[in-house]
Order: structure tokens, then sequence, then C-alpha cells
């Protein structure tokens, strides 16, 4: 083989970056194969920090993942800000739901006894308040929701820095695509690139977004379960920001939120669609957003457009990512974060490094989230009886490899609401507690 890596990370989206690069932080021999990082989902994602805003009555335990990678952005993005010389946009003036009608009034309500009883930040505002706070808001917004611990910041300035930080930290960027996944005796031993290349591992982090579910090599019962979900997003550019703060609402039965950027750009986004791999921007979905987001703040009409844009979510059965180790030695996931990619990159950083980077302070991560996103949730009973257990990328530095059994953790999947509505969000507040974006 051409090279040999402690850990080769597949994909360089914000995920396989964040994990590259904390891994690289604590002394491993680094790759990142990707023949345009940077550029995917990452690209073209908001960047909302907002496990409170976008909490989901049926999913308490993304909302656990969520909040636990929320408290670790500020010492994240300060330690990348640091390592790479690159601001982020790291903003936490927080995210304001608004509301129109007395429904919208009534889930709002009922949102904010669900926030007040998990002891999550938000406060409730009368329509008053909320122009008071957002002065470009429409006169017709009754109401709102602050959750005042929201957070956003910019995935581009996030991929931009980050590459930059993985380059000094000694890691190594492959701009190659990673074709096929190599072994010998059921155990992982690197990757073959596109080109024929093949390239030495001993620990393979396969982080391709929604093409996850297709690499090569990977045995049928390994494949993680991921989906293409795709999302159109609008960015508007003024002089000056027309918002202090993330702004989002249900308009016409679907869910927009507009998110500030400090050089005045704003955000619009997203449309969420059930079409495969078609990354196409279409007319009717920038015209469902400028529709839905004029109805929130008016003003959005008078801006200039600067680009417009579609990505490709990886949605999983359950809306839970996938990180951590498979059935196969030496492959662990690292994919299936859906909307909250940008969100989750510190903690699936740490999940999958095995622990927190130096100078964070979080501690190790709490071992009851590594069960929640395991991707040995979707195997079949008694599909892992007498596999390997995998180790840290530390441990692995030797390729030596345990064996024990895990115990089954089998989760039902629930039903997508968003196959029957391709041109909706998920409606998440609603008083039957249907899932809220």
């Amino acid at each position: 083989m051409a090279d040999h890596f402690d850990l080769l990370v597949a994909g360089g989206g914000v995920i396989g970056l964040s994990v590259a690069w904390r891994a690289a932080r604590r002394g491993l021999r680094v790759a990142v194969a990707d023949p345009a990082p940077a550029s995917g989902a990452s690209h073209a994602a908001a960047g909302m920090l907002a496990p409170v805003s976008e909490v989901t009555y049926t999913e308490e335990p993304l909302l656990r993942l969520g909040l636990a990678s929320l408290e670790r952005w500020p010492a994240f993005a300060a330690e990348l800000a640091n390592a790479s010389g690159h601001d982020l946009d790291y903003r936490t003036d927080g995210t304001l739901d608004v509301a129109f009608g007395s429904d919208d009034l009534a889930a709002l309500d009922d949102l904010a006894a669900f926030t007040a009883r998990r002891g999550l930040p938000a406060e409730r505002l009368t329509g008053r308040e909320c122009r008071r706070l957002e002065p470009m808001l429409a006169p017709a917004v009754r109401g709102g929701l602050l959750a005042g611990g929201d957070a956003w910041v910019d995935p581009r300035r996030v991929t931009t820095a980050l590459l930059a930080a993985l380059e000094r930290a000694g890691g190594t960027l492959v701009r190659a695509r990673v074709a096929e996944l190599l072994t010998s005796s059921g155990t992982v031993t690197g990757v073959r690139l596109d080109g024929g290349e093949a390239v030495g591992a001993g620990l393979v982090v396969l982080a391709t977004g929604a093409w996850s579910g297709s690499l090569e090599g990977v045995p049928p019962e390994a494949l993680p379960p991921v989906r293409p979900v795709k999302g159109q997003i609008m960015r508007l550019r003024s002089p000056e920001p027309i918002l202090r703060r993330c702004v989002r609402g249900v308009v016409h039965g679907s869910h927009v939120y507009l998110v500030p950027r400090g050089d005045g750009e704003t955000v619009l986004g997203a449309t969420q669609e059930e079409m495969g791999f078609d990354t196409r921007v279409t007319a009717g979905g920038l015209w469902e957003l400028l529709r839905d987001a004029r109805e929130l703040v008016p003003g959005v009409t008078e801006l200039e457009v600067a680009e417009v844009a579609a990505g490709l979510r990886p949605g999983t059965p359950d809306n839970l990512p996938l990180i951590g180790p498979t059935i196969v030695p030496g492959l662990h996931l690292a994919t299936g974060h859906h909307r909250g990619g940008v969100l989750l990159a510190p903690l699936t950083a740490d999940l999958c490094v095995g622990g927190a980077g130096e100078g964070d302070g979080t501690g190790e991560p709490d071992p009851g989230l590594s069960g929640v996103c395991s991707p040995l949730r979707f195997q079949e009973p008694g599909s892992r009886e007498g596999r390997s257990r995998e180790r840290t990328p530390q441990e692995h530095t030797s390729r030596e490899h345990e064996s024990r059994e895990r115990t089954p953790q089998e989760r039902t999947p629930r039903e997508h609401e968003s196959r029957e509505h391709p041109r909706r969000e998920h409606r998440l507040r609603e008083h039957t507690q249907q899932e809220h974006r």
C-alpha cells in the first residue's frame, strides 16, 4: 500500500473534518479522503445550533445529543479559531420562534411548557415583545418563544477553519474519493481510492453523508441505512444585518427560518424533499422560501440575492445519527446526522476519537450517548455474536482487537412524515406531539 495511517476518514464535510482534526490533535497519523472537501451538505447548511428551538417531543434521545454537543460548542469554536486563525462567526443570541394564528400560539404554549419541564432556557413573548427584539418582524406576529441558549455559526467558515487546523496539526488531505473498503480476514486494512491506489489504515471512519450507504467492500449487513433528504436554501445580502438572531416560524404549514450573518448576509431555509440524489435548485423551492420568509420578515424581498443552493442531508430511519463501531472490525461510522450535522460535530468528534480534545474541559462523553447513536441498533438479532470489540483510535495504532459479545439494542424505526409530504418540513409542534423541525 502507498501509505498507512492510524485513522482514515472517508468524507471531508464538517463531520469528517471535525473527527480528523480531533484525532490529529491527539497525536494520531490521520488522513481525510474527499475529492472536494467542504463542498457538500456542510456548504449548503445554515449552521443553526438550536436543540432547544428544534426540540422534538417524540425524540428526546436526539435532544440529549443536541444539548450535549451545544455544551461543547463554545470550547470547540474557541479552540478551532485559535488553531486555524479563522473567525467562525459563532454567535449566541438565541432563536426566536414566532406565531401568527391561534393554533401556532397554542403550539408555542405547549412547547414552552415542555421546555420548562425539561429545564431548558425558553421565554414566552407577546407579539409586541417579539417586535421589540426584532423590529423587522411582520406586524401580524402575535407571539413567540425565545430560546436564549441557542446559537449559530457559519458552516463555510467552520469547514475552512477545520481544513487549516487539520493541516497545522499534521493531518493529510487526499483529494480523491474512497471507492472501496479493503479488508483481510474480515478486518479493515485500508481503502482503495477511485484512481486505484490503496491506502492503509488501522481504522476507517465512514463520513460520506448521504452516500455512506453505498461503499463497495462493506458487507451489506454493515452498510448504514441512510437516505438523501434534499434541502434548498437562499442567501440574501444587505449592507447591514436585518436581524439580530435566528427567526423561525410556520407559514402555510411549512417551517421556515432566517439566519443572519455578521457580514449582512441572511440565509433562508430550508425545504425538505424526498427526491433521492437530486440536487437541482428549482423555481418552486425558491418561491416557497421567499413566500414564507416574507410572511415573517417582509423586508427580505428588498435584499439582493447572493446565492441559491441545494444540499443532501443524510437521514436515518429513526432520525438519530450513526456514530461508532460497526460489526466490521476497524470500520466506524460518523453519518446520518440529517439536519444536525453542524450542531453535532463536536460531540461526534469526541465519540469517534474516544474522548474530549485538549483543553476543552468537557471530559469524556457520557457513555449513554454512544449507545443512543450506535450503528449496532440496526443489526438483526444474533448478528453480533462473536464480533470484535472496537477500540479507540489510539488503541488502533497497534491494530489489535479483543473479542466480546454485545447485547442487542433493537430499535423500531418510526415512519417518516416527510415521505408523505415531500415539500414540507416535518410538523413537530402540533398538539399531537409530532416532530418539530
